[in-house]
């Protein structure tokens, strides 16, 4: 077979450019799953708190 196979994923050039564009979107908004975790943390403290200060 002459021809060369079709490669759905295009070059690799194309797909470094699809890789950096991806990871920059990613960067920039804030990371939720972080948020989450202190918030989480925040209201485990609070309610301890409040536990202690209604004995």
């Amino acid at each position: 077979m002459a021809q060369t196979p079709n490669d759905p994923a295009g070059t690799t050039h194309q797909f470094q450019n699809f890789q950096n564009r991806g990871q920059a979107e990613k960067s920039s908004g804030p990371n939720m799953a972080l948020i989450i975790g202190v918030l989480a943390v925040v209201a485990v403290v609070v309610i301890a708190v409040a536990a202690l200060l209604m004995m």
